[in-house]
Parts: C-alpha cells; sequence; structure tokens
C-alpha cells in the first residue's frame, strides 16, 4: 500500500516552484561536533577504559611493580534503521508540477518534488538521531538507547554526579548551573573539551539572565549595559563551555568531556543517502519507492566523569 499522500497545494504557473514543510529541529550535536564519532562500525565496537592506582612511589635499586593496571570495557553495538516511503504518480498529475512530470503516461516523478523529498527526509533523521542521542529508549520503535538511559541503567553513576533537577528559569538558572559545575571532578575542570550540554530552554534561561536583575554583579542593565539586547556566539559559564544540544530534553543538563561520548554508526553518509526507485520497470506499477537504511548508537566510557542534572534517573 502506498505511502498516503494528500495534496493541498494551489496551480501558480509553470514556473512556480519551492515546497516547505514543518520546521526541524537541528541535529547540531553530531554537525557540531559534540560526541566523538567511531564511524565504520560493521557489528559492533568495544570502547575500553584503562584504569591505574597510585604510579608514584619511593625509589629502590630493584625494578618493581608501582601499580596495578586494570581494563574495563563498554560495547557500542549500533542498531540498524531503515525508512521506506512509497509514493504513487497519480497522486501528482492533478498537482501544479503535473508538467515536470513528463507529458507521456509513463511519467516520472516530479524532479523538484523528489529533490525536496530527498532532503526533508534525511534532515526527519537528522532531528530523530539529534533526539534519541539524548532521551532514546532501545524498547521504542525507532530509537537506540539514548545517553539518559545508559546512564540510568548503570549503578556507577550515583552520589554527587548524579544531581535532582528542578524547572530552570531566568532566575535560577545561574545557581542550577553552578550546581553542575560543583559537581565536574576536579581532574576534568579545565580541560578544553570539556561542556555542558544544556537544551534550549536552559540556554534561553541563561541568556535572559544576562539580561540583568541587578544581580550576579550584572547591575540591572545586564551583560554590557544592554539589557535584553543580548547577541552571544558560544557561551560559558564558570569557565566551562556550554553546548546546546537540542535533542536534550528540558531542563536536563549533564557535564562531560566530547571524548568520553561516542556516537557509533556505520557510514555516517548512510544517514544523508536516500534510494529512489521507480518501480515502473520492476513491476509495473506507478510507484516510486524512497528508501534508506543506516546504523546508529550511542555510548560513553567513563561514567564517573558524567555529571547529569534533571534526566529523571
Amino acid at each position: 500500500m502506498a505511502t498516503s499522500a494528500s495534496i493541498t497545494s494551489t496551480y501558480a504557473g509553470e514556473k512556480a516552484a519551492g515546497y516547505i514543510s514543518a520546521a526541524l529541529l537541528s541535529g547540531n550535536t553530531i554537525a557540531k561536533g559534540g560526541l566523538t564519532i567511531r564511524p565504520n562500525i560493521k557489528y559492533k565496537e568495544v570502547v575500553k577504559r584503562l584504569e591505574l592506582d597510585e604510579i608514584v612511589k619511593d625509589g629502590t635499586c630493584d625494578f618493581q611493580d608501582t601499580s596495578n593496571l586494570v581494563i574495563t570495557e563498554n560495547i557500542l553495538e549500533p542498531k540498524e534503521f531503515q525508512v521506506n516511503l512509497e509514493l504513487c504518480k497519480q497522486s501528482f498529475r492533478s498537482d501544479w508540477d503535473a508538467i515536470q512530470m513528463g507529458y507521456s503516461a509513463h511519467d516520472n516523478l516530479a524532479p523538484n518534488f523528489q529533490s525536496y523529498l530527498i532532503s526533508h527526509v534525511a534532515a526527519k533523521v537528522a532531528t530523530k538521531t539529534e533526539q534519541v542521542i539524548w532521551g532514546g529508549a532501545d524498547g521504542n520503535e525507532g530509537e537506540f538507547d539514548g545517553f539518559a538511559t545508559l546512564l540510568a541503567a548503570d549503578a556507577g553513576h550515583t552520589g554527587d554526579l548524579k544531581i535532582t533537577g528542578e524547572a530552570i528559569t531566568a532566575g535560577n538558572v545561574i545557581d542550577e548551573l553552578g550546581k553542575v559545575v560543583d559537581a565536574i571532578p576536579a581532574a576534568l575542570y579545565g580541560r578544553e573539551d570539556l561542556c555542558i550540554y544544556i537544551p534550549q530552554n536552559v540556554y534561553r534561561a541563561y541568556v535572559r539572565s544576562l539580561g540583568g536583575f541587578g544581580a550576579q554583579g550584572l547591575g540591572a542593565n545586564g551583560y554590557n549595559a544592554q539589557g535584553n539586547n543580548q547577541s552571544f556566539g558560544d557561551l560559558m559559564f564558570d569557565g566551562v563551555k556550554l553546548f546546546v544540544a537540542n535533542g536534550l530534553p528540558s531542563n536536563a543538563m549533564i557535564a562531560a568531556t566530547k571524548d568520553n561520548l561516542h556516537f557509533g554508526t556505520g557510514l555516517m553518509n548512510d544517514q544523508n543517502l536516500v534510494k529512489v526507485l521507480d518501480m515502473a520497470d520492476l513491476d509495473g506499477s506507478q510507484n516510486v519507492r524512497f528508501v534508506m537504511r543506516y546504523t546508529a548508537a550511542v555510548q560513553y566510557a567513563i561514567v564517573e566523569e558524567i555529571v547529569s542534572y534533571g534526566l529523571g534517573l
């Protein structure tokens, strides 16, 4: 059965072009290098963790082992996903793109719609992947376990590293971000790739807080005396980079180094590759199929070096 194609467009001349669709959440965690990418995983890959105890000892004349080496591992096993769409060309013959399909009874899908649909499918996949990276659950259709799910199942994620969250506002965002920074292990603080991953609502609250409340030393007119006329690029908090991860649930935060968070897949290009198959020559039908297949999963290496806030754990 073909995918339902409901057309509500209006004829506006042969040169009319351009399609619009609902806005998509940018898959920015991967696009902006927020994770360590591990491509070309055919089945699974081991994320190894190496630990040494105190290695410096008093000197002697003899060779003596000065430490115990422990190697543990987490498994990164990308899960297979697919996108399958089937459209009937009859649905487009009465549409304003009909002429682009050709005049023959054996017509083709309009090229500009075909190009648009390919890019739209790829963008939808990027949006879904962004959301699943952070909050996905393998038991849900089209999802793998995201970082929140992995942390919830990890007994090592406990104590001060797991912070109970609350609704973030411009009035409390400074204090709540401070809780995350205070919980970051001393060995990580100051690392170049250390980030606090925040959702859009926390970012907006922080920017608004910089507009000025006569607190935190900003004064009533806010940062740079600009009030709410703020314009920022990359923001930091207490010396730690803030990374806006669009897929993070509202009021949730994660502090970690980028080299501790891993995204695994087969080929990165698979998530942008859509195959278009005209079925006319194969089964005589008037259907066109859109096919995408890809693999994806996430994993971390050292749970003791991750701080979570408000993940509902």
